[in-house]
């Protein structure tokens, strides 16, 4: 592998336009099916087999109009002041109207004719409302009611008790996932015709809100950040540009090739922000890895840019390939779960972590030979020249050696400090963050508490219930609909049941909890509802389904904690495996493993704390804590693995290099510390800032995302690499890296460290020096 690499790197260096025109013409292609096909992300996150799921495929197939997406908007009345005078009733109805024309909102007309059509009669359809007033004549009156004009109900609206608030409820014509941002804008601009001349507040619900992405202050801020500390560790102002370069166009590659096939593969809108971080991030680092060690060679060893630049690739460079491997597989594991939108999350990342590997190996060194010797200044070949045994770094130094001197100590307070952090995450919800936590400012969130102050806070969450016969001859009457309403009424936590409208051989209602979206009650009736052993079912003999969005979000919770510990253990497996292979010892994989289980506790019990309790909310700006995001913990804990094991393969790949020099004990753990350290520190002072860039977001979503893998970071590389790998290594010396010798003759030989590469090149130096004596 070194071997090759060295000459890809020295290939690179002599011919650079060959690569520089070669990446040019991807991107130019990648660009070129950007424009044709276009890009198309999806706000839905899908997760097949689930309940929710097959109730929704079964609506789709049956009753379609069912099985659309919900919306909601508020109509909002001034302090004091009623929404149901003449003038205002009629600006409402206006608006109202207007959203129902729209082509692809659900008109009730037009539904009572579709279910007509799937069979149900028009008796039927007069004693579902027959049903309907029985249910409510025997109920207590809720603090609401339908808004009346004329004497008539308007279709899809109450009023709240004081008069204050209106909602309004609809239905799209198709499911969630498909709906453009084009007609999320028309029913918006349609309701917000009421607010004219009326003095009224119109707030559209969370669902309403168009799936946005792109990059804003904060991540260039990040970005930024980064361009700092790679002008302070490179000292030199091309050495800095470079790594930026070739991670911008790894990322645009990557990204951009995942945009450019998102017409024929669902996208979730989080896919192309989650390559973005990891993409820039290890595309800095991986690029940051290889001038660095090529300057180094130049400046200490006295080589050409040239044969620095070969030797660099060949060398770190082989260090990149397997970091940028175990980030790829890390990835691809979470293909093992079996989750569509979450392996095409992982994929997409993975596949631009690979065209940064390769960028880092082919063209950064064709932009090393344009560059030529002007990558290290005069002024650093004279601080060199002045200085030529210097081998440690100061600050790094001294640390490294405090901590071998306290070892014991190290260890004991970095498991006391990290078990503290990791003590929240016993408290840990998961769930889909949405307008109960958004930012009080928002719209989502301020129709959110209209809502809950006007109805209640189970009208934020309606759930949509199908009940089918359990014998296929029986088939579903008026009786059965108004005994199944009267029977839903009655069930705990349960606020209002309407029936949405019926066919021979389902009864499809809509009924709103007492409690909100997240709330652990509303989790409970939803699985109460659908217990085959339940009181409902049995007495009439059928089968409850449950969904709609938060029994859709509730069930991808369950689904993604019941297969994360799966996960994790995958991640264990590989993190063993692969750390043998490329270290050739047993306890190096046992140390690392146990570190990155210490830095993800943590991680999330300080996450817990932060989003969940609300603790510091001001600094990383969002106003309210809730759940976690669900499929957070299996994104964040594929991507901290392979970063993790990036500054494993580059700490203690030096510790070896430098074992493998003859320094021993101690001596070889603080000299491949020296080497190294200071380049990981500023590889993981850039990985924080640009993940942090992503904490200041809108989304709350990339909000939690951002925080945690920057938090994941700074704990992994300042507390157990730089703190915990030299104080275990330091324990065990040298037989750190013992091997049975059965296994040393089955393992193969990756040459990580490029021993035999630089052992071949100095057998071929000496040959010719002893030549050209002759």
């Amino acid at each position: 592998m070194s071997t090759l690499l060295y000459r890809v790197g020295k290939t690179a260096f002599s011919k650079p336009a060959y690569f520089i025109i070669g990446w040019v013409l991807i991107l130019g292609i990648v660009i070129s099916m950007i424009s044709i096909n276009g890009i198309h992300i999806s706000s839905e996150m899908k997760i097949e087999g689930t309940e929710s799921q097959k109730v929704l495929d079964q609506l789709a197939k049956e009753l379609p109009a069912a099985s659309g997406g919900q919306g909601s908007v508020v109509f909002k009345a001034p302090d004091n002041e009623r929404l149901d005078t003449p003038e205002r009733l009629a600006a409402m109805m206006k608006g109202v109207n207007e959203v129902y024309a729209l082509e692809k909102v659900l008109n009730p007309a037009d539904y009572a004719a579709e279910a007509s059509n799937s069979g149900a009669s028009a008796e039927m359809a007069q004693n579902t409302q027959s049903a309907g007033a029985a249910q409510s004549a025997t109920t207590t009156p809720p603090p609401y009611g339908p808004l009346m004009v004329d004497g008539v109900p308007v279709p899809g609206m109450l009023i709240s008790s004081d008069g204050s608030i209106a909602l309004f409820q609809f239905q799209f014509t198709i499911e969630q996932s498909v709906i453009t941002q084009d007609v999320f804008d028309s029913v918006i601009q349609s309701a917000m015709t009421v607010e004219k001349g009326t003095n009224i507040t119109v707030l559209p619900g969370e669902t309403l809100k168009a799936v946005s992405i792109g990059v804003g202050s904060a991540e260039i801020v990040g970005l930024v950040i980064a361009v700092i500390v790679l002008l302070i560790t490179l000292g030199s102002v091309v050495a800095a540009g470079l790594p930026l370069i070739t991670a911008l166009l790894g990322v645009a590659i990557g990204v951009g090739g995942a945009f450019s096939i998102s017409k024929f593969i669902e996208m979730p809108s989080v896919t192309s922000v989650l390559a973005l971080m990891v993409g820039l991030a290890v595309g800095i680092d991986y690029a940051l890895f290889i001038v660095n060690r090529q300057r180094r060679m130049i400046i200490d060893q006295g080589l050409s840019a040239k044969e620095a630049t070969a030797r660099a690739i060949g060398t770190s460079g082989s260090a990149v390939f397997f970091a940028g491997l175990t980030v790829i597989i890390a990835l691809c594991g979470m293909l093992v779960i079996g989750l569509t939108f979450l392996s095409t999350m992982a994929l997409v990342a993975a596949a631009t972590v690979l065209i940064n590997v390769f960028v880092a190996l082919t063209l950064l060194p064709a932009l090393l030979g344009l560059v030529g010797e002007r990558i290290c200044s005069a002024k650093a070949r004279e601080k060199s020249a002045k200085h030529p045994k210097a081998t440690s770094h100061g600050v790094a130094d001294r640390w490294v050696k405090f901590v071998i001197k306290n070892r014991w100590a190290t260890i004991i307070a970095i498991i006391v400090i990290l078990g503290f952090a990791a003590t929240p995450i016993t408290k840990m919800e998961m769930g889909i963050p949405g307008a109960s936590s958004a930012n009080l400012d928002t719209t989502a969130r301020q129709s959110y508490d209209a809502i809950s102050e006007g109805f209640g806070e189970g009208f934020n969450g309606p759930l949509i219930l199908v009940a089918e016969p359990n014998q296929s001859s029986a088939k579903v009457t008026p009786e059965l609909l108004g005994g199944l309403m009267m029977e839903l009424q009655g069930q705990n936590n349960v606020a209002q049941v309407t029936p949405l409208g019926m066919t021979e051989d389902l009864a499809i209602f809509s009924l709103i909890p007492k409690t909100g979206p997240n709330d652990n009650l509303t989790k409970t009736l939803v699985t109460d509802l659908r217990a085959a052993d339940s009181s409902i079912a049995q007495t009439y003999d059928v089968k409850l389904g449950v969904t709609g969005l938060t029994a859709v979000n509730i069930d991808m919770s369950a689904k993604l904690a019941q297969v994360f510990p799966i996960y994790v253990g995958i991640i264990i497996l590989l993190s063993l495996i692969i750390l043998l292979l490329v270290f050739r010892s047993i306890i190096v994989p046992i140390k690392a493993t146990i570190g990155f289980l210490l830095s993800i506790l943590a991680t999330f019990g300080i996450t817990t704390a932060v989003f969940q309790w609300g603790w510091l909310h001001s600094l990383f700006g969002f106003d309210t804590g809730g759940p976690l995001l669900s499929f957070m913990p299996i994104i964040v804990t594929g991507i901290l693995y392979g970063l993790a094991m990036d500054y494993q393969v580059f700490l203690v790949s030096s510790m070896r290099e430098s074992y493998v020099h003859g320094h021993r004990g101690t001596e070889s753990v603080v000299h491949g510390y020296n080497q190294v350290s200071r380049v990981v520190v500023a590889a993981a002072v850039i990985m924080v800032s640009v993940f942090a860039g992503f904490i200041f977001t809108d989304d709350v979503m990339i909000k939690q995302i951002g925080f945690t893998l920057a938090v994941g970071i700074l704990i992994d590389a300042f507390i157990i690499r730089m703190g915990l790998v030299p104080a275990i290594m330091a324990i065990f010396g040298d037989k750190a890296w013992a091997l049975p010798k059965w296994l040393d003759r089955i393992l193969p030989n990756l040459d990580v460290e490029g021993e035999k590469l630089i052992a071949s090149l100095n057998a071929e130096e000496h040959a010719n020096t002893k030549s050209g004596l002759k």
